[in-house]
């Protein structure tokens, strides 16, 4: 009945939200005078400008220098991006957001996005029932939810005639993310027969972490505005020193079919779930764009790997190490670096050392290639749902080198990095426009934190008095009682030395003699002190 009453849930969810919203930014006209600057509903104009929200304003690209990692310019659409598509998008003021500036910047909400908040990514194993229910349901209502904000591009602007005849296409909300990481790290078509692969907007490089926590963000707020759950956040899956997949059971994230160890049970959400952007071959066989058709069942066969290449998961040794790391990027700031946190964490470096290995895939890598499966391919790795619960935790440990090494945001590169990785570069393919170094930042500033990271409030004043008291309390009558034992000795010992003094003076006066009678008797003595 449970199953039953959560299905019926979300048919009435997908009938309310099956209108589609247009999409301003994906007409022809828009692409023509490269303009993204859509409506605001609530005051009627571009930005929310007449309401103080934003502005329509031209986009400025860094003049900061890539790479030498990819020697080519103008072959790709990403390139100074956002560019190829919009040279003019919105700028939002204050802490709004959004294509439209319609929105609250993460970590604020209310009406003016003024209030201030901060939500708590939980253990995904130490969820209640009820927490853990939902936040399966809510993955279902994603995956079966179009997205009434943001359509996907299925051509290059070439293929639209530089954008006289658009190709968008819609797609549902969990898909949207996947073809997001699909795109950022999908290879480039140099020209008609070539294919570039040494290119990732999203991986290999610095902008690694900022990115992943930017995408996290977007996802979780997604999330909350399909369900009208602002409270929604992500839940993470703490993998150290895991023997095996302790999320790959039908209670979480789907366990083993038994009847075909590479596929998902029948008794969990996500057998039924279809796959897109999975085969990146095709794509550039056929030079074109992953499109969201559907191409078959989640793939995941947990343990089953190259276990040559990745021996076991990470242990808390290895986590340790990598937070211990005081260089958050070094050269060549790619696979190889060697000392680099990021490059370490990432998986291409050992994490007892610090230095780049070939071959071997590490830390979060490690994770991927565990799962055998679609996990283990970069560009559609996002189909499978242990992707969010595990970058989550990914991200917890970028929170903690953040909190260890404080570090400023001018230790980010500046210049030199892959494309589109340089500290000033718009991340692909965000709109609303973010730049790589807006997300180096604590996870406080940006409205969340971990569970497992929380630190205890401080006492008031007030609860450490009632504290002491409470204690004071328990202990009053031994204070008391040592207090007249102390009083009784110090008596006893008052009334002696007093004693002692009186047997001295009386002496004194009997004898009646110097302490040094003679200086015969002197010079002969050995002078001593009596303590």
């Amino acid at each position: 009945m449970m199953h039953l009453a959560l299905l019926l849930c979300v048919f009435l969810i997908l009938i309310a939200f099956s209108k589609q919203f247009p999409r301003a930014c994906s007409s022809a006209d828009s692409l023509i005078r490269k303009e993204c600057c859509p409506v605001w509903a609530g005051d009627g104009s571009p930005c929310g400008e007449l309401s103080g929200r934003g502005f329509c304003q031209d986009v400025i690209l860094t003049d900061a220098i890539d790479g030498p990692h990819f020697p080519f310019a103008g072959v790709d659409d990403r390139e100074e991006w956002p560019t190829v598509f919009y040279n003019r998008t919105c700028k939002c003021a204050a802490n709004f957001m959004g294509p439209n500036c319609g929105e609250c910047f993460f970590g604020f909400t209310g009406s003016t996005c003024s209030d201030r908040r901060l939500l708590v990514r939980k253990n995904i194993l130490q969820l209640t029932t009820a927490e853990k229910d939902k936040f399966l349901a809510y993955l279902s209502l994603a995956k079966h939810t179009p997205s009434r904000d943001y359509v996907i591009a299925v051509g290059t602007y070439a293929d639209m005639n530089n954008g006289t005849t658009p190709m968008f296409r819609d797609i549902n909300v969990y898909d949207l993310f996947v073809w997001m990481h699909y795109y950022s790290s999908r290879d480039a078509f140099v020209n008609e027969s070539s294919i570039w692969r040494n290119i990732d907007f999203a991986h290999e490089a610095p902008g690694f972490l900022p990115w992943h926590r930017a995408y996290l963000l977007l996802w979780e707020h997604e999330i909350q505005k399909v369900t009208g759950d602002e409270n929604f956040t992500i839940p993470y899956w703490d993998w150290r020193d895991a023997e095996g997949c302790d999320v790959c059971t039908d209670e979480f994230m789907g366990g083993r079919n038994p009847s075909n160890r590479s596929l998902i049970s029948p008794a969990s959400f996500f057998a039924s779930w279809q796959v897109i952007c999975s085969r990146p071959e095709d794509y550039n066989t056929r030079r074109t764009l992953c499109d969201g058709t559907p191409e078959g069942p989640i793939i995941r066969n947990p343990g089953d790997h190259d276990r040559s290449r990745t021996p076991r998961l990470p242990t808390s040794t290895e986590v340790e190490f990598c937070v211990s790391l005081p260089e958050y990027e070094t050269d060549s700031m790619d696979r190889f670096a060697n000392q680099s946190f990021r490059n370490t964490l990432e998986g291409f470096a050992d994490p007892s050392n610090g230095i780049a290995v070939v071959g071997r895939s590490l830390m979060h890598n490690a994770l991927h290639v565990y799962m055998n499966g679609s996990m283990s391919s970069v560009q559609g790795s996002a189909n499978d749902p242990i992707f969010i619960v595990h970058h989550a935790f990914v991200d917890s440990i970028f929170e903690q080198w953040l909190r260890r090494q404080q570090p400023t945001v001018e230790i980010y590169p500046a210049e030199n990095a892959p494309i589109g990785h340089n500290r000033e570069y718009y991340m692909v393919p965000f709109i609303p426009l973010f730049k790589n170094r807006e997300f180096f930042l604590g996870s406080k500033e940006l409205g969340y934190d971990y569970e497992y990271l929380v630190e205890p409030a401080p006492e008031s004043v007030e609860a450490v008095l009632t504290r002491y008291l409470e204690q004071a309390r328990q202990i009053w009558q031994w204070l008391v009682g040592a207090a007249v034992v102390g009083a009784i000795i110090a008596a006893l010992i008052t009334l002696g030395a007093t004693l002692s003094c009186r047997r001295k003076r009386r002496r004194w006066s009997e004898e009646n003699q110097p302490l040094l009678d003679s200086t015969k008797e002197y010079q002969n003595k050995a002078y001593q002190t009596t303590l």
